[in-house]
């Protein structure tokens, strides 16, 4: 079995892959930047020599939506190609490439580096995970009325079938760019606003808004769905369920 390093790995992804690598008989190690003994600030890169040591493969994970993901990318890049690390693997985000919002874009920066590395890579693209689409949901929520961007649908995936989809690719050869992952249904966000206020026992109204801008106009597109590798199998009302026991 191999060693292998997952960044990120206190994360709702990263946990999982981790717990499915070691479960896999992998010799694992755990960076994030208070997880010791890897503890690293990525786009600080302090300690990053000695955490990619003797390391085969990189599972990249950890990810700042404010802003770093580049720098923290490049510091791990160089670090690996001096360890000798055999196979990058990274998770990206379906529509990285056709959705023009700025976190998508540094998402799509970042596999370009990956793929010119010079490191044996491979890229998987997801959907939105279930968790984030319920942390968003509660926030929105949380006024008396839920505001929804007018005409957006999404397609979430369990966290969980991502990891064993990702773990398994790092224990293999590296693959390139593999088939995106996308969760089992394209729902609409009033739809699955409904069913996180009948799960959480919640009573709002829903109103859509109209935006503006590019990234909306791409986002209602659908750009960042994959309806032709709805693959995932766990729905979101099923997750919910797992969330919210006990209430139909």
């Amino acid at each position: 079995m191999t060693t292998i390093l997952v960044t990120g790995g206190t994360g709702t992804l990263g946990r999982l892959v981790t717990e499915r690598l070691r479960a896999d008989g992998h010799e694992v190690r755990v960076l994030s930047r208070h997880s010791r003994p890897y503890a690293v600030d990525l786009r600080e890169g302090t300690g990053l020599a000695a955490a990619v040591d003797g390391v085969d493969t990189v599972v990249h994970c950890a990810t700042m939506p404010r802003g770093g993901d580049d720098l923290a990318a490049r510091h791990l890049i160089e670090a690996s190609r001096r360890a000798g690390v055999r196979h990058l693997a990274y998770i990206s985000i379906v529509g990285v490439d056709r959705v023009p919002f700025g976190y998508y874009r540094t998402k799509l920066a970042v596999e370009r580096m990956v793929e010119e590395s010079g490191l044996g890579w491979t890229v998987l693209r997801a959907t939105q995970f279930h968790d984030l689409v319920l942390q968003v949901l509660e926030g929105l929520a949380k006024p008396p009325v839920v505001l929804l961007p007018a005409g957006v649908a999404d397609q979430p995936v369990e966290a969980a079938e991502v990891a064993a989809r990702l773990a398994g690719l790092a224990a293999r050869e590296p693959a390139g760019r593999v088939p995106d992952m996308g969760g089992p249904e394209v729902r609409t966000l009033p739809e699955l606003a409904r069913a996180y206020l009948r799960a959480s026992g919640r009573r709002r109204p829903l109103l859509n808004v109209p935006l503006a801008g590019k990234a909306y106009r791409a986002f209602r597109a659908g750009g960042h769905l994959a309806p032709e590798r709805a693959v995932g199998e766990v729905t979101f009302e099923q997750f919910l369920a797992g969330r919210f026991p006990g209430r139909g």
